[in-house]
């Protein structure tokens, strides 16, 4: 089965807009583009949703998501109400656009929370962004990420409110860096549903230990420590054929030319892809 491939804006989210993520990483020959909400909303300063619609009509790549709503979970009452506006108002650009998936990211440093507390908590706030994206045919990716202080830090976590949730709007983003950071077990995504898994983010680290790991050790995709052949090897065989997209942090990428940094990323994860799912021609058109 063949995995998409596509380009996440935090990539180049320092020296970058969307209107060049847009061109860039079309001229490339990714499939899709993951959207940055801080880049969608600085885009949407000068232009009009409409405006991006037409950009997109006129090239071949996809808008994949909406890249994210951050801190959803213990935000207290006005914190939640502007959450829930902030899905409707990017619930609203994704039906004009075609973007039919928004990432959803968990609270850090949440206090003295039980694990119960923690899923009972993150699933009524997905049921709730859940049923706004739902009324705009809209699946939200929910992902955890792999730091000792987020309070869903591991695939299981992740899983298991996923489940609880039961939505067929609602999965999951299994970012490879994230798994790798707080240590989650290949066996607990060898027992997954692959339609649970609606977004893969490819990438690497630098050899840190789990725990110490933070997004500017991240690196392209073959290039450091990470087990992505057995990360990708065990989605393929659960049937995941989704998309894949690249996505780092790390400021020396950053600081370098975008498109080169765009052109890297393509190559790398091509490479990959090759690598390790052999017949797989990693997205290439």
């Amino acid at each position: 089965m063949i995995m998409q491939i596509g380009f996440n804006e935090a990539t180049t989210m320092k020296r970058s807009d969307l209107s060049t993520d847009l061109r860039l990483t079309d001229q490339v020959g990714f499939e899709g583009i993951e959207i940055r909400i801080d880049q969608l909303q600085r885009y949407l300063e000068s232009h009009r949703v409409e405006d991006l619609k037409h950009d997109f009509a006129s090239r071949r790549i996809r808008p994949w998501t909406f890249n994210a709503l951050e801190s959803a979970t213990f935000r207290g009452a006005e914190g939640h109400r502007q959450l829930l506006a902030d899905c409707r108002s990017v619930c609203e650009v994704g039906q004009v656009i075609g973007c039919d998936t928004i990432i959803v990211v968990p609270s850090n440093d949440v206090g003295d929370r039980t694990l119960a507390e923690i899923q009972r908590e993150t699933a009524r706030v997905l049921r709730e962004l859940g049923a706004i994206a739902e009324n705009y045919g809209m699946r939200l990716a929910f992902e955890f990420i792999g730091y000792p202080n987020c309070s869903v830090n591991t695939f299981a976590q992740a899983y298991d409110i996923v489940q609880a949730v039961d939505a067929a709007n609602i999965g999951l983003t299994v970012d490879c860096f994230h798994f790798h950071a707080m240590n989650s077990r290949l066996q607990d995504l060898q027992m997954a549903d692959a339609r649970h898994i609606f977004m893969v983010h490819l990438d690497d680290c630098e050899p840190y230990p789990p725990g110490y790991l933070r997004d500017h050790h991240r690196l392209f995709p073959g290039l450091g420590v990470i087990d992505l052949a057995g990360i990708l090897t065990t989605l393929q065989a659960i049937g995941y054929d989704g998309p894949c997209s690249v996505e780092t942090f790390r400021p020396e990428y950053w600081d370098a030319d975008v498109k080169e940094t765009i052109q890297r990323a393509k190559d790398t994860a091509e490479a990959l892809m090759a690598r390790v799912l052999g017949g797989a021609d990693g997205g290439k058109r």
